[in-house]
């Protein structure tokens, strides 16, 4: 039906669909046969004949032009002046060629309702009606057909007032269902560069570690500088399957999986880690420890990067708050350089991620070093794991 129809609230794109609307909007002209009767059959001169043809075709365009226009966000100051045009056409036409010609005062109501807001077409409609109704009575014979035009006035007016409201909400829904598109394809975009970032970071930091090492030993413990270069291979290839499963949006991390990268990278810098045992965790909703496993990823890779320490603890628990329980991560180290970082990308993208489950950050600088807590809230039995705080 693109190519044919028009579809409501859309303006016609294509020749076609422009002869499609017109088609619509001339098919309602079919009543205005008692005119065209009378200006055949009705024994004016000539002249006046001629002069009725003229404003018959003038009303016809200005009533098309204006109904076809409908929507577009014309100037209401516009549409009244067109619509003041057509109801002067009326009562002259009306008045000089008889009562056959009331029945313009129907497409007057009609326009009005369908190129005027709905606080103008409430009035508008019966105002053209009141109109009719004086004319009726100060032509000849009017009143006869009076009753006749009242009701399909008064309904053609206020249906064209319902046909304008859906179009506007129409255009209203469509022009949401983009921005809920445009925001969708936004936030796909910050999350993948999110998890590019953290996965990246992460490796990439191990990959440097484990290549400086490696040729630091290569000259007297070649041996030992291989396996270096073996364990170089094994991060970059799981760093490839990360970044493919990002990319795909299957990525989902696991606490116990991320303690042990987090041991190998904190021993790779020659940082000594205390981490928990990652059986001790009991049952975890899947978001808040994949939450919780891109904090501990994004605050190891700081540590390895810039904190310059030589320990690293880090430590999960439940607490109780007033919201209910949390699992809290917190990761703490004796350096210097956490202190006085700026947050950075990877710590606004790890509350972002946090406050999507419901959770919070909470980073600064302790006696002895850097700390970071992440909590997310978590809903668990009694006495099910972990230590209480």
């Amino acid at each position: 039906m693109s190519g044919i129809g028009v579809n409501i609230g859309q303006r016609p794109r294509t020749l076609r669909q422009r002869a499609v609307k017109v088609l619509w909007t001339a098919i309602w002209l079919v009543y205005l046969s008692a005119p065209v009767s009378d200006l055949l059959h009705g024994g004016h001169p000539s002249g006046v004949r001629a002069l009725g043809w003229l404003g018959l075709v003038v009303f016809v365009t200005w009533y098309m032009l204006l109904v076809f226009r409908a929507g577009r966000g014309d100037r209401t100051v516009l549409v009244l002046g067109s619509l003041a045009v057509l109801t002067a056409q009326s009562v002259l036409l009306a008045v000089t060629l008889g009562r056959e010609w009331l029945v313009l005062f129907v497409y007057v109501a009609i326009a009005s309702g369908a190129a005027l807001p709905s606080r103008l077409s409430r009035w508008s409609v019966p105002g053209a009606c009141a109109l009719m109704t004086a004319v009726a009575f100060a032509v000849p014979d009017g009143r006869d057909l009076l009753w006749g035009l009242l009701v399909p006035a008064l309904l053609g007016g206020f249906a064209m007032t319902g046909v304008r409201e859906l179009v506007r909400t129409t255009i209203a829904l469509r022009e949401a269902r983009a921005t809920v598109a445009h925001l969708a394809a936004n936030e796909e975009r910050l999350r993948l560069a999110r998890d590019l970032h953290d996965l990246l970071g992460h490796s990439l930091s191990v990959i440097t570690l484990k290549s400086e090492l490696a040729g630091r030993m290569l000259p007297d413990h070649p041996d030992r500088a291989a396996r270096q270069v073996a364990d170089i291979e094994q991060v970059s290839r799981q760093a490839l399957v990360d970044v493919r499963e990002a990319v795909t949006g299957y990525r989902r991390l696991r606490l116990a999986g991320e303690l042990g990268g987090a041991r190998v990278a904190l021993r790779a810098a020659g940082i000594v880690p205390e981490l928990p045992d990652a059986d001790d965790l009991g049952d975890v909703p899947e978001d808040a420890e994949s939450a919780l496993a891109w904090a501990l990823r994004e605050a190891v890779t700081n540590v390895v990067r810039h904190s310059g320490a030589r320990r690293c603890t880090v430590e999960v628990v439940r607490r109780h708050t007033p919201d209910g329980q949390a699992l809290e991560l917190s990761v703490e180290d004796n350096g210097s350089g956490g202190s006085s970082s700026a947050p950075g990308n990877g710590l606004r993208g790890l509350a972002e991620r946090l406050a999507a489950v419901g959770g919070t950050l909470e980073t600064g600088p302790v006696r002895h070093g850097f700390r970071l807590a992440a909590r997310v809230p978590v809903e668990t039995a009694a006495g099910r794991g972990g230590g209480t705080a």
